[in-house]
């Protein structure tokens, strides 16, 4: 019987490309990987909504918010399965004017805050975060729009009451050096962020500690992608949620024995990679549900926890059709 031919759009991170190449080959499944361009927002973000909804792909990454929000109204176009192309921590993601009254995540209560998207992964992963260092996100005043024009995401739902969009003739960035803002969230970096010359600063220059203190008292790597398939293509071989999620893990492993083996791709990889393992483990960026189950509950509840899902939805309820299959 021949193979499966199935196509998943995603970024072409290092960790997927043994999938890309055929190193890693999904049991009974021809898979070819669509991959975009690498440092692109705007592109990143044409890939996932690709994924999502484009009939040339059989799907591939998306927004691990977007798949909450599509369970939570009943919306079964995709498959979830738990398969996280990106991960990332998000204290290193706390912008700050240099010089400015917040210096600590306490003095963020009550503050003005801006984000690139209310309802993004990361943004429920921010207010996760913030929630933990003492600074309670229901206490912000929230600002909406472009960090640096041009890109914005396009994923926002009606804005609640207390949250605003940002003037269009302003960035975050500039209303941040303007004193408008006390802090923005931001995956990328903005343009005038430097860590000694520029107007905009980390509010944690050494983000590590906390980051690696946020998971040891949670034990959540911010899952924010992961891989969706088709409904009706799933239905038709419920096989192949088990197949993609083992060719993945197979992928992650030979990624991480590369890198291991051979920690030139930056001069202290090396160090890197040891105290990366020392903190989380050699495990550290896991594929599948039982690695994953409380990410993804702890993720939920704060999703609800701000009004983003009418019910409490959990990890079991996230990942039902591969559960059940």
């Amino acid at each position: 019987m021949a193979n499966l031919k199935i196509t998943l759009a995603c970024a072409d991170y290092a960790r997927v490309m043994p999938l890309a190449t055929g190193a890693v080959k999904p049991e009974g499944i021809d898979l070819t990987m669509a991959l975009g361009d690498s440092g692109s927002w705007p592109k990143r973000a044409n890939a996932l909504s690709l994924a999502a909804r484009s009939p040339d792909v059989d799907g591939g990454e998306w927004s691990c918010a977007q798949h909450l929000y599509a369970v939570d109204r009943g919306d079964r176009m995709n498959v979830g399965l738990p398969i996280f192309p990106l991960r990332n921590f998000t204290a290193r993601d706390i912008y700050v004017r240099k010089g400015g009254p917040i210096r600590s995540a306490a003095d963020l209560k009550g503050a003005r805050v801006g984000s690139y998207s209310y309802t993004a992964s990361g943004s429920i992963w921010y207010r996760h975060l913030l929630r933990h260092l003492g600074a309670p996100p229901e206490s912000f005043t929230w600002w909406i729009g472009n960090i640096d024009a041009p890109w914005s995401a396009p994923f926002d739902q009606k804005l609640p009451d207390g949250v605003f969009n940002a003037p269009a003739d302003h960035s975050l960035s500039t209303m941040l050096i303007e004193g408008e803002l006390d802090a923005i969230l931001s995956p990328p970096r903005p343009e005038r962020y430097h860590p000694t010359n520029g107007p905009i600063a980390r509010l944690f220059p050494e983000f590590r500690p906390v980051e690696e203190g946020y998971f040891a008292a949670t034990r959540c790597f911010p899952p924010q992608h992961l891989i969706v398939v088709r409904r009706a293509l799933f239905e038709a071989n419920p096989w192949i949620a088990k197949s993609l999620t083992d060719a993945f893990a197979a992928a992650e492993a030979m990624f991480v024995a590369s890198i291991r083996g051979f920690p030139y791709a930056t001069p202290w990889l090396e160090e890197e990679l040891e105290k990366t393992i020392a903190a989380m483990g050699t495990d550290f960026h896991p594929v599948g549900y039982d690695a994953c189950a409380h990410e993804i509950d702890a993720f939920a509840a704060e999703a609800h926890r701000m009004g983003f899902t009418a019910k409490r939805l959990t990890s079991a309820d996230y990942f039902a059709d591969y559960l059940a299959a």
